[in-house]
């Protein structure tokens, strides 16, 4: 499996494990690792920050792979085949068809970049 077929394994592993965080059958471990994976996956927060050079983008390189599997340890297979293959019907016409999850993520940007306006503003307030 080369690089590209990875990157296009997590555009449907990602939605599957978030897909089994929602079902009753999936034991509570495996909810929390789903949710901590699906959560740094989309989340604007990175251990290293992408516009470092290199570390940036291995860190998602690295950690985001190990979490999915971590994750899909605890997963029954069962479970996960179901997850992956409703995941698979998401991405309709290059978009997803439930796009309003992506909702919260939106807000907690415009939340961050409301705050560091608010403090610049702050700070260029006492600087004048």
């Amino acid at each position: 499996m080369d690089l590209k077929e990875k990157a296009n394994a997590l555009k449907t592993y990602i939605p599957a494990l978030f897909i089994a965080m929602k079902k009753k059958d999936t034991p509570i471990v495996a909810k929390i690792f789903a949710g901590i994976t699906v959560w740094y996956a989309l989340s604007p927060i990175d251990v290293v920050p992408d516009f470092i050079p290199v570390l940036g983008y291995l860190d998602d390189l690295i950690i985001l792979p190990l979490l999915i599997t971590l994750t899909i340890k605890f997963i029954p297979n069962e479970i996960m085949e179901i997850c992956k293959a409703e995941a698979a019907g998401i991405w309709k016409d290059r978009k997803p068809k439930k796009w309003y999850y992506a909702v919260p993520i939106v807000i907690l940007w415009i939340v961050i970049v409301a705050m560091i306006v608010h403090k610049c503003v702050s700070i260029i307030t006492l600087l004048l």
